[in-house]
């Protein structure tokens, strides 16, 4: 049975309170459906950019957007770690209904190593690993090891994996201490030959979504981390002595940090829109016509604004675009309206 040991600090507590309440706000936000699918699009980019590029891939974010976007066909392995990793990122609904288990973690996996590590694609692993990150000793590549999972046989690591994944089903703490305390055990269990730590973060996205945080259509989880890679690293494994207190007041720091990000990004962003909306002076000249008039043609705001019928109906074409009119029938007759 899995039973996870920290403290309840007054860091941790006022982490909570503050995550819940930037996501509260979030919600309230009246963001514009249009706008909305930007941020949405923006943010499952950059989380994938990031959460590969924590794991050491070298695209570029330009690079990421241009293969995701761009709806160009993978090539060599970054790019379809890449695109794996999105497709899940972008598709996680499907699981959100589902009990997190262990087919859930290694249907994941799986399609996260298709067409990169087909051997091992979701396949809990049966032999020691460390993990670490390599580095230059006088022109020699050596690993620095951070941490050596503790269970090394499939039959034992499915044994704890199931321990967590029931305890995460059955948990009632508040959600950003949760992932928090999943994200640390998944990773100490380290469950697969690779990929843990990508799989750990798609995982933790579900998780949000089962708890009914819209993650990607408001907030990017891994933002924080990518400030200082080595910090996040460092505080991760600062919990493998088994209290897992100073990790999880870094992670809800990271919580807090990703939404106060996303709550000015969405304001600014609405700030934007709304400024883009308004009329410039001679579009105001010309809307201050129907003020007097139910029907405006193209041949009144040109008396009006003593510019040509032609510059006249672009003008008009440019207020139905914004929103502003709409113009009825489809002859030289034609006239426009309010909407």
């Amino acid at each position: 049975m899995f039973k996870p040991r920290y403290t309840l600090t007054d860091t941790l507590l006022a982490n909570i309170s503050v995550t819940e309440r930037l996501y509260g706000q979030l919600e309230a936000l009246r963001i514009p459906r249009e706008l909305q699918l930007n941020l949405e699009r923006n943010n499952l980019v950059t989380s994938t950019y990031i959460s590969n590029s924590i794991e050491g891939n070298p695209l570029t974010l330009p690079e990421v957007t241009n293969l995701l976007l761009g709806d160009r066909v993978p090539v060599n392995r970054n790019e379809k770690e890449v695109h794996n990793y999105f497709d899940i990122l972008k598709n996680l609904d499907e699981y959100s209904k589902s009990i997190l288990s262990l087919d859930t973690v290694s249907t994941i996996h799986k399609r996260l190593l298709t067409d990169v590590k087909i051997d091992i694609a979701g396949v809990i692993r049966n032999k020691p690993v460390a993990v670490g990150s390599y580095y230059y000793d006088g022109g020699i590549r050596r690993l620095k090891i951070q941490h050596q999972p503790p269970y090394h046989k499939q039959q034992e690591i499915r044994a704890e994996l199931n321990a967590l994944l029931a305890w995460t089903e059955q948990s009632n703490l508040p959600t950003s201490l949760l992932t928090g305390i999943f994200h640390h055990q998944f990773v100490y269990i380290h469950p697969f030959g690779d990929g843990n730590g990508r799989t750990c973060r798609l995982l933790m996205a579900l998780i949000f979504l089962q708890k009914h945080y819209s993650i990607n259509k408001y907030f990017v989880l891994d933002d924080y981390y990518d400030i200082d890679r080595l910090q996040y690293s460092e505080k991760l494994h600062s919990a493998d002595s088994g209290d897992k207190t100073m990790w999880l007041e870094y992670f809800t720091d990271g919580i807090k940090y990703s939404l106060q990000g996303a709550l000015a990004k969405a304001k600014d962003a609405i700030v934007t829109v709304a400024l883009s909306k308004q009329p410039t002076p001679r579009e105001k000249d010309a809307l201050e016509l129907f003020q007097s008039h139910q029907e405006v043609s193209s041949a009144m705001v040109g008396t009006r604004l003593h510019v040509s019928r032609q510059q006249a109906h672009k003008l008009l074409q440019v207020l139905e675009k914004r929103g502003f009119v709409k113009k009825i029938g489809s002859t030289k007759a034609s006239y426009y309206v309010l909407v």
